[in-house]
């Protein structure tokens, strides 16, 4: 009876003073009304509700009171978060394992860098003078030498500048431990490349400190100079820092999220071109928007704004015409949505904008299934694939449509860029992301994006299986640009793809075949269709059958057959 008397009441809490726009607790909604500033949300002073912000309501969900002890306010009233929240955020106590670098064997292909979704993983290049003059300020000899161990002498980096008689620059990679998830996929892409760089190791009672030690510095030795960014080598603009972390990590995306690695990869590409100023988001609801959006959380540094999963494309449109109005024709606009957002019911909204033609670029995260609400089938569903609404069973074994192929009905408008890529496979992703910007039009690229739960495969895999699903011709690579020429085969380019002029890939040292059925025995969402000798069903031959037909209209599209 003593503890029910205790509970949480919020109208026997003592009054405290309310910052401006604020609610008290317990005042009727029409007091409250007469008593706000008779200012709009553009007249909100930003910069004093941002303080705010950070401290007052960032600190209290910090500590587990947020939703018990905040009152309402202007801020939340209006659906307001300020950018880079996310970085307040603390996952350090999420994993038992983090990432160990081991300099030695590091090259500096950034591959690690690229591809977290977390932006827990961060590289920097520093000439060598300035690096020993701020290792030399550390007093501690035994801090000072930890923290020299994380820099190496690289080829790329280091040799190459030495040959040309200039300063060599130090190259380093550093764990964030507040915002690693523990997911490994940087040691995956290492170790592929062959580098083995990175491994996971085990958390003690002296690993976080550490580690938030190591990342200080890194955040106060100061940015790569520019110098040292090769911008042919596409992957070191995750070295140009206003660039890299215009997605700041804190997000609440799951472990691996191929989603949040091509998020970053756009930012990162748009960024280092054109600038943090003249870049902003439309996000349809969808995981994007959840992860995105997790109040008091914001991972992104760039104007951001949700719309519903049928009219982001819609409210893109009005707010390019609002821009060029403006004069900022310049300024990129980027529409982001899933399966819900552009295949299905928001399809015909993406259709008009992209029939419209106006300077809109679109990034679809296409997971191949309703992610956000629990895996439902959509019409990216792959044939046979076991999801929910296409349930695996004795009548119904798994989906039994054919999948909506997104990027080649986005051709068939006029004068669209359309590319179809991976994050795993950078160079294509990049110059996809360039060319978009590039293009006085509407453009489209659609992303493998891996979601772990729900194609049943491991934290770490999201590289792996997006590369598996080109090779097999699941998702081919492609680029289709109208600026090429005329004719479709002058405009499409399927470079990217391993043996365009065959139906399949073979490995070439055994000569396996990489078909669709190699990569389906890789992933949960298809293991029922394997029986107890590993034999496919009918229906998944079926699909192999199909997806072997999209592969060859595309080559005789793109004129290789």
């Amino acid at each position: 009876m003593a503890d029910q008397e205790r509970a949480y009441n919020p109208l026997d809490e003592e009054h405290v003073e309310q910052a401006a726009g604020t609610k008290a607790r317990g005042i009727e909604k029409e007091i409250h009304e007469s008593a706000l500033p008779p200012t709009g949300v553009l007249e909100l002073d930003l910069e004093q509700y941002v303080g705010d912000f950070n401290e007052r309501i960032i600190g209290a969900y910090a500590a587990g009171t947020g939703e018990q002890t905040l009152p309402a306010d202007v801020g939340v009233a209006r659906s307001l978060i300020p950018p880079g929240t996310g970085a307040l955020r603390d996952f350090s106590y999420i994993a038992p394992e983090i990432p160990r670098f081991d300099r030695d064997r590091c090259v500096g292909c950034m591959a690690c860098v690229t591809e977290c979704p977390d932006t827990a993983i961060l590289g920097k290049a520093i000439p060598k003078s300035r690096l020993e003059a701020e290792l030399n300020s550390i007093t501690d000899d035994r801090e000072r030498e930890a923290i020299r161990a994380q820099w190496g002498e690289t080829k790329k980096y280091y040799e190459l500048y030495e040959k040309k008689g200039e300063e060599g620059a130090l190259f380093g990679i550093f764990v964030d431990p507040t915002k690693c998830k523990g997911c490994a996929e940087c040691v995956e892409v290492c170790g592929t490349l062959g580098y083995h760089a990175l491994t996971m190791v085990k958390k003690d009672e002296t690993t976080i400190p550490r580690y938030r030690n190591y990342f200080n510095f890194f955040r106060q030795v100061g940015a790569t100079p520019r110098k040292y960014i090769n911008e042919r080598a596409l992957a070191d603009m995750m070295l140009h820092e206003e660039a890299a972390l215009l997605y700041v990590g804190g997000a609440g995306s799951c472990m691996g999220c191929g989603e949040a690695t091509a998020i970053r990869m756009m930012l990162a590409a748009t960024g280092f071109v054109y600038g943090a100023e003249a870049i902003g988001i439309v996000a349809a609801t969808g995981c994007n928007t959840v992860y995105g959006s997790t109040y008091p959380y914001n991972p992104f540094l760039v104007p951001w704004t949700n719309s519903l999963f049928e009219n982001a494309p819609a409210m893109a449109m009005g707010v390019r015409a609002k821009w060029n109005q403006r004069g900022w024709q310049d300024k990129k606009l980027w529409v982001i949505g899933g399966d819900g957002a552009m295949y299905d019911i928001g399809f015909q909204s993406l259709s008009r904008m992209l029939a419209a033609g106006m300077d809109i670029n679109v990034l679809i995260l296409d997971t191949q299934v309703y992610s956000n609400t629990g895996g439902q089938a959509s019409s990216a569903t792959y044939t046979g694939q076991d999801a929910k609404m296409a349930t695996f069973g004795k009548t119904v074994p798994g989906k039994q449509e054919r999948r909506k192929e997104l990027a080649l009905i986005a051709m068939m408008h006029p004068d669209t860029l359309v590319a179809q890529t991976t994050a795993a496979h950078v160079n294509h992703f990049y110059r996809a992301i360039m060319a978009a910007n590039e293009y006085p039009g509407p453009a489209v690229v659609t992303v493998y994006t891996t979601c772990q739960p729900e194609h049943g495969v491991a934290d770490d895999r999201s590289s792996h299986q997006a590369k598996l699903a080109v090779d097999s011709r699941a998702f081919p690579l492609f680029m289709y640009d109208p600026r090429k020429g005329e004719r479709i085969k002058e405009r499409l380019s399927l470079a990217g793809n391993p043996a365009m002029g065959e139906d399949w890939y073979r490995l070439p040292h055994t000569g396996e075949v990489i078909d669709f059925l190699t990569f389906a025995r890789t992933e949960g969402r298809f293991a029922k269709q394997f029986d107890t000798e590993g034999r496919p069903s009918d229906i998944l031959r079926y699909t192999q059958t199909e997806r072997l037909q999209y592969w060859r209209r595309l080559q005789e599209l793109a004129g290789v057959r």
